[in-house]
């Protein structure tokens, strides 16, 4: 997870995130630096190993909040480096966040694909893709910042098979972000089937659900809108299983939708008010989450 310095609503990116209001900017970076804090504390509360790194002042990265758009990690010591649409959000690959994670966690076979940004095509990550690591399913929403052919090299490089398809919010645009309006954990795939139009990609979409074995749990476009898709399942120090989500999700969701995710694993909340709006992104945004 990387500490904002100088978190502030990101012009270069709000021009395709429905999900960005832009709030009150006064006291944003230091609002944002207690949201942030308060996840962290609640993370290592429930014995989830936390490797925090601060954000540096040079160069300016607004949205450095959010890792899980430029790195992701893999067994084998693989990391992947991912092309990115806004051009302020490329300079978030810090050498220095990238020497402290190869020297603690012993990642050292990088698999680049930002030689993307020079054909102006992108995959930002497990932002864009929703990853079932269990059966290499690679769910992905086509958007500006997610391109199929870059997709397809991931998933030929990483060995996963794509399902793409299109989703849009509630006015009809595309949504910019596959984790926005889906989670995918061990034993339950939580999903907006209602932002998907196409019928034949919304039964493609389920049957890889349904194939996979997995629960199926339905939230709604408004559901969606409170970032209850943006949700990320852990594991803690002793095995246990721990879904990590924002007061706002945890409160747009019915009762009948809290139980079935209680039976799978703990719910853990805290309110991420002033990172969701300036931000467009919440909880699974925040976290690039390691597999040793």
């Amino acid at each position: 997870m990387i500490r904002p310095l100088h978190f502030i609503y990101n012009a270069e990116t709000a021009v395709n995130n429905s999900f960005q209001v832009r709030g009150d900017q006064d006291h944003i970076s230091e609002k944002a630096v207690l949201e942030f804090d308060a996840l962290v504390n609640i993370l290592r509360q429930n014995e989830i190993d936390v490797t925090v790194v601060e954000d540096s002042p040079d160069p300016h990265t607004p949205d450095s909040i959010f890792p899980n758009n430029w790195i992701s990690f893999h067994p084998g010591g693989i990391y992947c480096l991912y092309p990115m649409f806004a051009v302020n959000r490329r300079s978030e690959r810090k050498p220095e966040v990238l020497n402290l994670i190869k020297k603690k966690f012993n990642y050292i076979h990088p698999v680049d694909f930002t030689h993307y940004e020079q054909q102006n095509i992108f995959l930002e990550g497990t932002g864009s893709m929703v990853l079932d690591r269990d059966h290499k399913i690679a769910y992905a929403c086509i958007s500006p910042r997610t391109d199929a052919d870059v997709l397809n090299d991931f998933c030929q490089r990483m060995d996963y098979r794509p399902v793409t398809f299109h989703a849009v919010n509630d006015e009809g645009q595309a949504i910019y972000h596959t984790n926005v309006m889906m989670c995918v954990a061990d034993r339950f795939v939580v999903i907006c089937m209602e932002s998907i139009p196409d019928p034949s990609e919304k039964n493609h979409v389920s049957e890889s659900i349904i194939s996979s074995g997995k629960e199926f749990i339905e939230i709604s476009l408004k559901q969606m809108n409170q970032f209850a898709g943006n949700m990320l399942q852990l594991e803690n120090r002793m095995n246990k299983k721990i879904l990590i989500m924002s007061s706002a999700a945890f409160q747009s969701l019915n009762p009948e939708q809290i139980q079935k995710l209680s039976l799978h694993n703990q719910i853990l909340q805290t309110s991420l008010q002033n990172i969701e709006s300036n931000g467009g992104g919440s909880a699974r945004c925040m976290i690039a989450e390691i597999y040793l």
